[in-house]
């Protein structure tokens, strides 16, 4: 019987366990979509303890928490941080076979030695082990990620962020790039008119510039796209339930626009229309500065409004949606393609049953101007797990090539998320040595070693030129 979390934890063969520790293991990361704070990384902030780095702002831990029972007290409210820990503490056992039984057991190992298996009886003194750590110089946030490896990290960026932070990390020298991404998804949100309106006034005061009309709202908008972009941005994201590509005027638009600063609530028809207008000058803008773009599809968001009245966004009450994706899609990136203003383009769905769709979609853009120009984006948010990894890279190559793959990103809220993507290598180290060792691949470790540092590392490098 095999131990638990040992030094080949999911390495079922030699070859595995020689493909990732000879190559995967060593590639640095780039870390190209993550919702870490800037704030947090200018100011080089030190946890007090365990609870701080672990448990707040972490949806995927209080969810399983209260599907054990826990009072919502424990997960947002006023408990003390010893208290939240202890119930993660009580929970962590009945989390077996879900990722986050993995991901506590290697976090608690990489970032602290933590050999101990987390439960109601060794909370206490893992719970004192891991925060006397953490006030300790070395476990400042900057430390913790020059622990993991991270050469590149990219934040998420509202429009109307002054980007303050990241200037700070700049001014300071610090050896890790720490860049912005360009996230208008407010921008574009007409669903709501107040919030749209006050959206507008706030964009109009940053930029500095007067929004009477349509135009001078995208020229405002432009305007802080092309200040990211003096501060190193590169990338933008757009979380969407779909790619929104009704057919328009740019009069309808400019009407549309009135209308909702005017205090009226669109149709439905205005609402996909200035939607799909807004999509396709972001979209252009990125193609000019040559930047990444990607767009995460399928989410179903705020189902529970009782809590979301309570506890706002981004609390743990999102799903899976069963949006309809590839007619929309196909139809956004033609109409840039006609053009030649398709920029590299990132494409992830929540929905599994999305998979095959996406592999073949970035077929019909992959031009050979770029290598893997169009990507079909690692599993993302409930599929991020074993399965939905194992599920993502099949699809992707018996559909493409996933030898151009650009890899893993942990779209974390947590310091404390960067053993995900030791938990990716490790998978994909176990598919191709399963297939070596079953005779359906050569056995040359050499090549087969080199792909391994591609889709780990070198391929992103290249994509991205931060």
């Amino acid at each position: 019987m095999k131990k638990f979390l040992d030094e080949n934890f999911l390495l079922q063969n030699k070859t595995a366990q020689q493909l990732y520790h000879d190559f995967a293991k060593l590639q640095p990361i780039i870390d190209y979509h993550n919702h870490l704070p800037p704030d947090q990384i200018a100011h080089d902030i030190r946890f007090e303890n365990l609870t701080q780095v672990w448990l707040y702002g972490d949806h995927y831990k209080w969810r399983a928490m209260r599907t054990n029972g826990i009072n919502e007290k424990y997960c947002t409210g006023n408990a003390t941080d010893y208290e939240k820990f202890e119930k993660w503490a009580a929970t962590v056992p009945y989390t077996m076979r879900n990722p986050l039984y993995h991901w506590t057991h290697l976090e608690l190992q990489r970032y602290f030695g933590i050999d101990k298996i987390l439960n109601a009886g060794t909370a206490k003194a893992i719970y004192d082990d891991a925060s006397a750590k953490l006030q300790t110089a070395g476990y400042s946030v900057r430390n913790l990620l020059r622990k993991m490896n991270v050469k590149v990290l990219c934040t998420t960026d509202d429009p109307t962020d002054s980007l303050e932070h990241h200037q700070k990390i700049k001014a300071d020298g610090f050896e890790i790039k720490i860049l912005p991404a360009y996230r208008p998804d407010k921008a574009m949100n007409v669903d709501d008119v107040a919030g749209f309106n006050a959206y507008v006034d706030k964009v109009q005061q940053v930029s500095d510039i007067s929004v009477s009309s349509y135009d001078d709202y995208l020229k405002a908008l432009k305007k802080r796209h092309d200040f990211f972009a003096t501060m190193g941005c590169s990338v933008s994201d757009h979380g969407l339930e779909q790619v929104y590509a009704e057919d328009y005027t740019d009069a309808e638009i400019k009407n549309i626009f009135d209308k909702i600063r005017g205090g009226t609530a669109l149709s439905y028809a205005e609402n996909l229309k200035f939607k799909s207008a807004m999509l396709i000058e972001f979209a252009k803008w990125d193609h000019e500065k040559g930047w990444v773009q990607q767009y995460h599809l399928g989410a179903l968001r705020n189902n529970n409004a009782r809590m979301l009245k309570q506890l706002g966004a981004d609390t743990g009450w999102d799903s899976i949606g069963d949006f309809s994706q590839a007619r929309s899609l196909a139809k956004f990136l033609n109409k840039l393609d006609e053009t030649n203003q398709l920029a590299k383009t990132i494409l992830y769905n929540l929905n599994p049953a999305d998979n095959e769709l996406m592999a073949t979609m970035i077929g019909n853009f992959n031009d050979g101007s770029v290598a893997g120009k169009i990507q079909f984006g690692s599993a993302w948010w409930f599929l991020d797990q074993k399965d939905g990894m194992i599920k993502q890279i099949n699809a992707l190559s018996n559909m493409g090539l996933l030898s151009k793959f650009v890899g893993m990103l942990t779209d974390s809220r947590s310091f404390m998320s960067y053993p995900r993507h030791e938990y990716f290598r490790r998978i994909l180290c176990n598919l191709f040595g399963e297939e070596i060792e079953n005779g359906e691949l050569p056995n040359d470790i050499a090549q087969v070693g080199k792909l391994i540092e591609d889709i780990c590392y070198k391929n992103a490098n290249s994509y991205f030129k931060f």
